[in-house]
């Protein structure tokens, strides 16, 4: 599985195209559609390099809930998970009570959990909170014993 369209227009919504790096409200440096690696103060870049960033990026996160969740997924349920790995990172997804729940085949009281990831520099931050709920609401989108194909 590979996230679509939803989770690209997820992120695209969440984060906002920025052409020119700053720094995000955890003081990280960032660029395109939420984009960290290798961004320094005063880079700027064109919106296809923003994109092509945005598809590398969703690959990597998608690749690592391929390799965490070990139970059948829809593909709603998989690109609100790419959208919050893209957002939290791959291990804070390895670690969560979200991940453990779902592993466990318990999809909604793991789709509960990510209300829970709303925090920015130990503050809660209303952007994420409204990101969870869009998370939450495209993995429930389907209903969750459909097998999508990751096993």
């Amino acid at each position: 599985m590979q996230p679509t369209q939803a989770a690209i227009d997820l992120v695209k919504a969440s984060e906002g195209l920025r052409l020119s790096s700053y720094q995000d409200d955890a003081g990280i440096w960032t660029i395109g559609w939420g984009h960290t690696a290798d961004v320094i103060e005063g880079m700027a870049i064109t919106e296809q390099q923003a994109l092509d960033f945005l598809a590398a990026d969703l690959s990597v996160a998608g690749n690592a809930v391929s390799a965490l969740v070990k139970v059948s997924l829809t593909q709603s349920q998989f690109d609100a998970l790419a959208d919050f790995v893209f957002n939290e990172g791959e291990g804070h997804l390895r670690s969560s009570t979200l991940l453990r729940l779902l592993n466990a085949g318990q999809y909604q009281a793991a789709a509960a959990q990510f209300k829970f990831w709303n925090l920015a520099a130990g503050q809660v931050e209303p952007g994420l909170v409204t990101r969870r709920a869009k998370e939450a609401a495209l993995f429930l989108s389907t209903p969750a014993n459909v097998s999508g194909g990751v096993a």
